[in-house]
């Protein structure tokens, strides 16, 4: 699926909430984007923190958190799912949207088609499963033949970002040796190719030239959600505005890494998944217990 959703999926009418989840609290820059463009929505967010990052797992243990993960979303009775993590949506989105009965929904389409829009030269930021498995790059040259593209994979952002080092010498380090081969090819437009990254905005701005275009995902693939809720008659038009947290791993370390970016304290709950069917695999991750 090309757009990141499938129109054809039946959906029941109702009260029901939207999905969103990330493997930590990448997934906050979509939630953010959610409220600004969809305020009358419930959402339920899931942090799969016992497994992140991601960007380091094989194809293989990403279809299968994700199978884990809409699998229990059903079950909550969701009525959308939007992958707020780059790299399920590179690696898991053609085959889950063919298995869940509701539109799931990914950033790797939407941010290509805005990228597309302003940049000559574009670069990519992202964690290494996402650069390998060239998702931008195809989308964008699908668009845009003639623009050239630079990806650069960047496996400590998110640990920067999830033990809250934005501030450090240690991540503008980091930061200025991962973009050093796009500065040298003179990009003009950046997408954040992981939804931790715009967490790092402060630090990246310092970095690369000012006339530089930064592209977020998140805010393509909410308004796309959007055009998708009224073409199905699911948005929701009355104020019943609510957010459930859960994650996987420790409730109190996302309830304080999230307050920074949410404004207030969360109330976050700790979720064990259930086991799903799959196809047997060369290395089956460890499941949650």
């Amino acid at each position: 699926m090309k757009h990141g959703f499938n129109r054809r999926q039946v959906v029941t009418a109702g009260p029901a909430r939207i999905g969103i989840f990330d493997s930590g609290v990448g997934g906050l820059t979509v939630l953010r984007e959610i409220y600004r463009q969809l305020p009358n929505e419930s959402v339920l967010y899931f942090g799969d923190t016992a497994r992140l990052p991601y960007g380091s797992r094989s194809p293989e243990e990403i279809l299968y958190f994700v199978r884990q993960i809409l699998t229990w979303m059903a079950h909550q009775g969701v009525k959308m799912v939007m992958m707020a993590c780059n790299t399920s949506s590179a690696l898991a989105l053609d085959q889950v949207q063919s298995e869940f009965s509701f539109p799931i929904l990914g950033l790797i389409r939407p941010g290509a088609q805005a990228a597309t829009r302003v940049g000559r030269r574009i670069g990519v930021i992202a964690t290494e499963a996402t650069v390998n498995s060239q998702a931008y790059l195809n989308a964008i040259q699908e668009l845009a033949p003639h623009v050239p593209v630079w990806q650069g994979s960047c496996p400590k952002f998110v640990p920067i970002v999830e033990a809250n080092q934005l501030k450090t010498p240690y991540a503008r380090q980091t930061a200025e040796r991962y973009l050093q081969p796009l500065l040298a090819a003179q990009v003009d437009t950046l997408i954040y190719g992981c939804t931790h990254y715009p967490h790092l905005a402060p630090v990246l701005k310092t970095i690369l030239p000012g006339q530089t275009q930064y592209i977020d995902p998140a805010i393509s693939m909410v308004a796309a959600a959007a055009r998708e809720l009224d073409a199905l008659g699911l948005r929701s038009h009355t104020p019943a505005w609510s957010t459930e947290f859960y994650v996987s791993g420790s409730a109190p370390e996302f309830k304080r890494l999230a307050v920074q970016w949410l404004g207030h304290q969360p109330q976050v709950r700790q979720v064990r998944l259930p086991a799903v069917a799959i196809q047997p695999v060369s290395s089956p991750p460890t499941p949650i217990k």
